[in-house]
């Protein structure tokens, strides 16, 4: 407890955790994105709130924004820098393009699909019906 410099529930869908470091402190930023089928305005506002959050993040903090993002990230060359090659998925959804523009604008990149790791370990959503795995999560 004596590491959590402050707590800041910031609505439904985000919060920020700032945590003192031995050489930096370390800011998390708790997301929980808009689904696919939300209208673009709100995703907007969502993603222009996240960008007043992260602004006022102090510029020596390591910054981490996870969480539920529900993009699914394919496999574009030209994203290849922000979300590497490792995607579960071929093609990219429009929540996708959002994250992926969000992280080329903030100089960030996606370490969850940067990695490899085992196919077993790759999924982050699996339907009811256990036939479905989407990898939607990410930070």
């Amino acid at each position: 407890m004596n590491k959590i410099l402050s707590f800041e529930p910031i609505s439904d869908r985000m919060c920020k955790l700032r945590v003192k470091g031995k050489s930096h402190n370390l800011t998390i930023i708790n997301i929980h994105a808009p689904t696919e089928d939300k209208q673009e305005e709100i995703k907007e506002q969502f993603y222009e709130e996240l960008q007043r959050i992260q602004d006022r993040v102090p510029k020596h903090d390591i910054t981490i924004i996870m969480g539920d993002m529900n993009a699914k990230l394919g496999k574009k060359e030209v994203f290849s820098q922000v979300i590497g090659r490792h995607s579960l998925h071929n093609s990219t959804n429009e929540n996708g393009e959002m994250v992926v523009y969000y992280a080329i604008n903030k100089d960030m990149f996606l370490i969850s699909t940067n990695f490899q790791h085992k196919k077993i370990h790759i999924g982050t959503w699996t339907s009811p019906d256990h036939q479905t795995v989407n990898q939607i999560d990410h930070e």
